[in-house]
């Protein structure tokens, strides 16, 4: 290859990395900081005093504590299921396992708007169970079991995704050890097996909590949008929006943008804190 065209390809690599990271900052800037300085420039374009105001808003108060218990609520439940589906698909091989990743893949696959028809039609009025709780005087739909529920599924995903390859790195060497040492096996899963995951059990848990945090879909269907009862701060920012509330509904849409960036930067460190094995557990050996 004569160098002259040596010297134009070896221009043109050099150049491509540069044009991507110039396309990648430009795609950040329009879809993802461009939004996020826009929420606050509103929320704070009638000074201060009108933005504290609108925080102190018992409505919105009352949203975010509804919002806060349902986001603790969702990682507690995710925590233990994802403990016990990621104990099964990291440590043992059976049949099935590939119908079960599938399984818990759905709700990536599925609009959290039908996740929660769904819930409706099982938990509503008039679906399958929904009469026979009520007879028994269990609310589900329109109340605080429906938004939990519906919070749940659209992120019970999180935190397998990140234990079970963790749990599927480390082998079986040694909890056999600690067996043969005569530990048993409640023993052995939280003196040997967790500890060494437990980063990725954090890691999982934040991103459970912040896309809890900011479910709108699922949560909107069966929450019936009861003022001050099933309003989490997603829908809070619809209502104000939708009353002509510019200013409250921006102030409410900055908190939820303050609670993003707060998961960013503790996703972050806890990815720092321990190595994270890839999502992989449904394929390979």
């Amino acid at each position: 290859m004569p160098e002259s065209r040596r010297a134009t390809v070896g221009t043109s690599q050099a150049r491509a990395p540069a044009c991507l990271l110039a396309l990648a900052l430009a795609f950040m800037c329009l879809f993802l900081v461009l939004p996020l300085v826009t929420v606050f420039a509103e929320a704070l374009h009638q000074g201060w005093r009108v933005y504290l105001s609108a925080l102190r808003d018992p409505e919105l108060w009352d949203a975010g504590r509804l919002t806060l218990g349902l986001t603790l609520g969702t990682v507690a439940l995710n925590v233990g299921f994802g403990l016990a589906a990621a104990w099964l698909l990291g440590k043992f091989d059976f049949p099935g396992r590939r119908v079960l990743v599938v399984l818990i893949e759905l709700p990536f696959t599925v609009s959290p708007v039908v996740a929660g028809l769904m819930l409706m039609l099982v938990f509503g009025a008039h679906g399958w169970a929904g009469p026979w709780l009520m007879q028994r005087g269990i609310q589900v739909a329109f109340a605080w079991p429906g938004l939990l529920l519906a919070t749940s599924f659209v992120t019970f995903p999180f935190v397998v995704r990140e234990l079970a390859p963790a749990f599927r790195a480390q082998g079986r060497e040694q909890e056999e050890a600690a067996r043969i040492l005569g530990a048993s096996g409640w023993q052995t899963f939280w003196r040997v097996s967790l500890p060494t995951a437990k980063w990725a059990l954090v890691y999982g848990a934040i991103l459970c909590g912040a896309r809890a945090m900011g479910e709108f879909g699922a949560v909107s269907v069966v929450s019936g949008h009861i003022r001050r009862q099933t309003i989490t701060l997603p829908l809070q920012v619809e209502a104000l929006y939708n009353e002509y509330q510019y200013e409250a509904a921006f102030a409410c849409a900055s908190l939820l943008c303050l609670t993003a960036l707060l998961a960013v930067g503790l996703k972050t460190w806890a990815g720092r804190r321990g190595p994270r094995s890839r999502w992989s557990f449904g394929i390979g050996p």
